[in-house]
C-alpha cells in the first residue's frame, strides 16, 4: 500500500549520499570560487551540521504532532535549493547560509523518514532503517563517477550539483501524490495492543540505555563524517596519491557500505538484532583504522577503507531502530533527540578535524577516529546488556502467561 511512499523516501537518501560528499569531492573548484582553503570547506560542512543540530528536537516533535509527510516534502525541497545554489554562490557567506538550509532540510528528512519507515514496515524495522544507509551508500559511490565523467568532458563542475538538485525537485513533486500512514492511528493501535501491560518486563530507562544510544548516535555520525572528509586528504598527503586516485578511496568506502547494508537487510530479518550489530561493527572499525595508520600502502589502505565503510554503515540507523523500539510511544521525539546528537557530531567533527589538519599531520585525525570507535563500542556493550535484560524479561513473562 505504501511502497511508492517508501520509494520516494529512499530516493531522498540516495541523493543525500551524494550531498554528504559533494563539497569535499569538489574542494578544488569550491576553494577557488570562494577564495578559501580546505579548512574553510570543512566549516561549510559544519554549517550543515549546525542546521541539523538547531532543528532536530523541534522537528522530531512536529513529526509526532503533524505527521511525517510535511517534513519529508520540505526536506526534499530544501536540499534541492542547496544543491542548485552552491555552484552559483557568489561568496562564502552565501554558501554558508545555503549549508544551514541543507542542515535543516536533512533534519526534516530524518524526523519524517525514520518514524515513517517504522510505521510502513513494522515487522522489519531494522532492515527498513538500514536500507536508508544502503541508498545513501549507493549515492555516495555514484557521485565520484559522475564527477569524473563531468571532468573528462570538460564540463562545468556545477553539473554534479544540478543533476541531483533536479532529481530532488522531481521527487518533491512526486511526494505530494503519495499517501503516508496515519501516525496517530499507528500509535493508538500500539497503545491498544499493549493496554494493561508494557512491551518489556520493566520500562526502558532513557537516562541509561537511551543516553547510551544517543552517544552512539554521536560517535557513529562522527566516524563516517571524519572518514568521508579526510580519506582523500590522507591518500594525497600521506600516501602520495593523485587527487583523482585519492577520491577513489571514497568509492571503496562506499562499496563497503553498500555490501554491509545489503547484508544487514537480509540478516536482520532472521538472524541478528540491531543491538548485536552495534557491538560488532565498532570493533571492525577500530581494526581497520589501525591498519590505515600503520600500513601506509595505497592498496592496503584501499581495502581498509572498504572495511571502514562496511563497519560504519547503518550504525546510526540501527541506533534509531533500537531507540524507537525501546521508546516506541514517542518515536518522532526520540528520533529527534538521537539525531540531534548526530547533528552535533556533524558540527564538531569538521571543526575539530579542520583544526587538527592545520598541524600538517592528517594521521592525528584518524587516531581521533579510532578513539570514537572505542567510545561507541563501550556504549554498545551497555545497550546490549540492558536490551537483553529487558527482552529476556519480556520473553519470560510471556512464557509464564501461556503456561498459566
Amino acid at each position: 500500500m505504501y511502497m511508492k511512499t517508501g520509494a520516494g523516501m529512499y530516493l531522498n537518501y540516495f541523493l543525500l549520499g551524494m550531498v554528504n560528499i559533494i563539497l569535499i569531492s569538489n574542494m578544488t573548484s569550491l576553494t577557488t570560487q570562494w577564495s578559501t582553503d580546505s579548512a574553510g570547506i570543512s566549516y561549510i560542512i559544519a554549517a550543515i551540521g549546525i542546521g541539523k543540530l538547531l532543528t532536530y528536537a523541534l522537528l522530531g516533535r512536529l513529526s509526532d504532532k503533524f505527521g511525517r509527510k510535511p517534513l519529508v516534502i520540505f526536506g526534499a525541497l530544501g536540499l534541492a535549493i542547496f544543491l542548485a545554489g552552491i555552484p552559483l554562490s557568489p561568496s562564502y557567506q552565501v554558501a554558508f547560509a545555503l549549508a544551514l538550509v541543507a542542515g535543516v532540510a536533512n533534519s526534516a528528512l530524518d524526523a519524517g523518514t525514520y518514524p515513517g519507515l517504522v510505521e510502513i514496515f513494522p515487522k522489519s524495522i531494522g532492515s527498513a532503517s538500514v536500507m536508508v544507509k544502503a541508498f545513501m551508500a549507493a549515492g555516495t559511490g555514484l557521485l565520484p563517477i559522475l564527477i569524473l565523467f563531468i571532468a573528462n568532458q570538460n564540463m562545468f563542475y556545477g553539473y554534479a550539483f544540478f543533476i541531483p538538485a533536479a532529481l530532488y525537485f522531481l521527487n518533491f513533486l512526486f511526494l505530494f501524490t503519495v499517501t503516508f500512514p496515519n501516525h496517530r492511528t499507528v500509535q493508538t493501535s500500539e497503545g491498544a495492543q499493549d493496554a494493561g501491560s508494557t512491551k518489556f518486563l520493566s520500562e526502558p530507562n532513557f537516562k541509561k540505555e537511551g543516553f547510551a544510544l544517543v552517544v552512539i548516535g554521536f560517535t557513529s555520525t562522527g566516524l563516517f563524517t571524519v572518514a568521508q572528509i579526510w580519506l582523500p586528504s590522507f591518500g594525497q598527503q600521506v600516501l602520495g596519491m593523485t587527487e583523482v586516485n585519492s577520491i577513489k578511496l571514497l568509492s571503496y568506502y562506499s562499496a563497503g557500505m553498500i555490501l554491509s547494508v545489503l547484508t544487514l537487510a537480509v540478516l536482520l530479518k532472521k538472524f541478528l538484532r540491531p543491538v548485536t550489530v552495534l557491538v560488532i561493527y565498532p570493533i571492525i572499525t577500530f581494526i581497520s583504522i589501525l591498519i590505515i595508520l600503520t600500513v601506509r600502502l595505497p592498496e592496503i589502505v584501499s581495502v581498509a577503507s572498504f572495511f571502514v565503510g562496511f563497519s560504519t554503515a547503518g550504525i546510526f540507523q540501527l541506533a534509531i531502530a533500537t531507540i524507537t523500539e525501546l521508546f516506541w510511544r514517542k518515536k518522532g521525539t526520540v528520533t529527534g533527540i538521537l539525531a540531534t546528537a548526530g547533528g552535533l557530531a556533524s558540527v564538531v567533527m569538521p571543526l575539530v578535524t579542520g583544526l587538527m589538519s592545520k598541524t600538517g599531520n592528517i594521521s592525528i585525525i584518524f587516531i581521533f577516529d579510532a578513539i570514537l570507535s572505542v567510545i561507541g563500542l563501550v556504549c554498545a556493550l551497555f545497550v546490549f546488556y540492558r536490551y537483553r535484560k529487558l527482552i529476556n524479561g519480556r520473553i519470560g513473562k510471556a512464557f509464564k502467561k501461556r503456561a498459566g
